[in-house]
């Protein structure tokens, strides 16, 4: 109990009323969808507070009575005490023993929905289900036990449930100040399809009577009508048009995430962009879909690194960009000029992200084995997703918690080091983005090429002993771990070797000028050309400086 009163205690993450920029990606893929047959769901834990770790909670068996303290995820504020379940599971990150993971996104919704009383925050909510389900669907039945017993005090929220079979969207949102509990609608997904969320409720309509696929709380309608939210037919009822209505902003920020990651997987589909872009007469974004290939978790990875590009949003291509083609923006995301507003875009891929992860469960392998947190901190452009077994008995030194914390900077903490490599590499993006991914290829790659025969190892001592097997990808996680760490250790100090005052070292060391880009330069001179232009004095010789 004490390892998770420092887990709810210490984490630090956006909260739901917040602007949306300190905010959350999550892409779903189904078993149908998935390469290898394995379930898939990511998270991106954006926050400009967040230290990002590898949390860590070792299952256990509890005596009647025993009560567990609550502390919300966000401030560490203590909301109250609820009774422990008799036995409870070892969770690494965001998934636990058996395979079940689970993430969110924040989307607020309708202010006066929040209950400031409730004892269960969305990130509790998270990580006690954890330790209390052992599939979907199970998670879905333990959350809204919590939230109906116990009180929902956070804003709006979108969930990615999945087991080794199956994946779910759930999104709930509470009833506020003056009723406990909170109302909500979990979807399925079908078969080959697959979904994201990104801080917008994505679950407009849906079946009443579809119990296989789609779940929800008996007063999810019946409750909107009590508030004079809805008056139509049932069949006609929208979670989100309800309980989050759209707004600009929602759309330019949180379903162009969306509409991004369905771009990619699925451009037979040719989805347009007018939606996103505020056309009323748009047709939304479907809540799944096919994509034109099957993912592997390779590609997931990927995707987990977009920043529009090669969309008319490409986050290199506009003014703030720089020189170096940096596809990021510094906050506020909005801002205003002689009385008007504007914005940056927000692509998935984001500079303020304290962790992320891409979750593989498998079906075909024994739980231990079968489940692997790809867990990374910081960047996700710049990140390294390391394996993480499900059946790992204590997480990697560096990037546990305890290792360092946000207010201190340590050689040792995994986090740390990886801000040291990327936020470098934001001063000359283009070239030195370019060293990073050789790297970050390098150490991918052969935690890939490699993750078969490592399996194979661990089948031949679950056999033996599934203790056994635990121990040994323990080491493994940890080896891994420890060998990421160093390896971007030297790349910091190789990149700060090479790109030295502005210059660039060759290949046999020598420091090479080779000045802004072309398209730097035409800009400068249309904007401020007579300023600068050099005009020789009569009879001067033409000089380098």
């Amino acid at each position: 109990m004490e390892a998770l009163k420092l887990i709810l205690a210490t984490a630090l993450m956006s909260v739901a009323l917040v602007p949306r920029a300190e905010a959350c990606t999550s892409f779903l893929v189904s078993k149908g969808a998935s390469a290898d047959r394995s379930t898939m769901i990511t998270y991106a834990a954006d926050s400009h507070n967040l230290y990002g770790e590898l949390y860590f909670t070792p299952g256990a068996s509890h005596l009647e009575g025993e009560l567990l303290d609550i502390h919300e995820w966000d401030t560490g504020k203590y909301l109250g005490q609820i009774p422990q379940a008799p036995k409870t599971y070892t969770v690494v990150g965001n998934m636990n023993e058996h395979q079940l993971a689970i993430s969110e996104t924040t989307f607020g919704g309708r202010e006066e929905l929040v209950n400031p009383e409730g004892k269960i925050d969305y990130g509790s909510l998270i990580y006690v289900t954890l330790q209390r389900a052992r599939t979907a669907r199970e998670a879905i039945r333990v959350m809204d036990e919590l939230a109906q017993e116990h009180g929902y005090s956070s804003s709006g929220e979108s969930f990615s449930i999945a087991d080794p079979n199956e994946v779910w969207l759930m999104e709930m949102v509470g009833k506020g100040k003056d009723e406990k509990g909170a109302v909500w609608v979990a979807r399925r997904l079908p078969e080959g399809f697959v979904a994201a969320h990104a801080n917008h409720a994505r679950i407009r309509e849906f079946p009443l009577n579809d119990k296989r696929g789609t779940l929800y709380s008996k007063d999810v309608i019946d409750f909107a009508r009590k508030k004079g939210w809805f008056d139509g037919a049932d069949k006609d009822f929208s979670f989100s048009a309800t309980y989050a209505p759209m707004d600009y902003g929602a759309l330019r920020f949180c379903e162009a995430r969306v509409w991004a990651f369905f771009n990619r997987i699925a451009p037979k589909n040719k989805i347009p962009i007018d939606y996103i872009k505020g056309d009323q007469s748009a047709e939304p974004m479907p809540l799944w879909i096919r994509p034109d290939k099957k993912l592997s978790p390779r590609d997931v990875m990927e995707l987990m690194r977009d920043h529009f590009q090669g969309t008319e949003l490409d986050m290199t291509k506009d003014i703030g960009a720089g020189p170096y083609e940096l596809p990021y923006r510094w906050r506020p995301l909005t801002w205003e000029h002689e009385g008007k507003k504007y914005f940056n875009e927000r692509a998935t891929s984001t500079q303020q992200t304290g962790f992320s992860f891409v979750a593989q469960m498998r079906s075909f392998l024994p739980d231990p084995i079968g489940g692997v947190l790809w867990f990374g901190v910081d960047d996700t452009a710049a990140t390294v997703y390391v394996p993480m077994y499900a059946g790992i008995r204590e997480p990697p030194r560096s990037y546990a918690v305890g290792t360092a914390d946000f207010e201190s900077f340590s050689w040792d903490s995994a986090f740390w080091v990886f801000n040291f490599v990327s936020n470098y590499s934001y001063l000359r993006y283009k070239d030195m983005i370019g060293d990073v991914q050789k790297v970050q290829r390098q150490l991918e790659g052969g935690f890939l090429d490699r993750q078969d025969a490592i399996e194979k190892t661990a089948m031949e001592h679950y056999k033996r002993s599934p203790e056994g097997a635990r121990a040994y990808l323990t080491a493994y996680s940890a080896e891994q771990a420890s060998k990421t760490v160093a390896r971007y250790r030297e790349l910091g100090e190789f990149l700060l070797w090479k790109y030295l005052d502005g210059n660039v070292k060759d290949e046999k060391g020598k420091a090479t000028h080779p000045g802004y880009p072309k398209h730097w330069y035409k800009r400068v001179v249309e904007e401020k050309g007579a300023h600068f232009e050099y005009t020789p004095l009569p009879g001067e010789k033409k000089e380098e400086h």
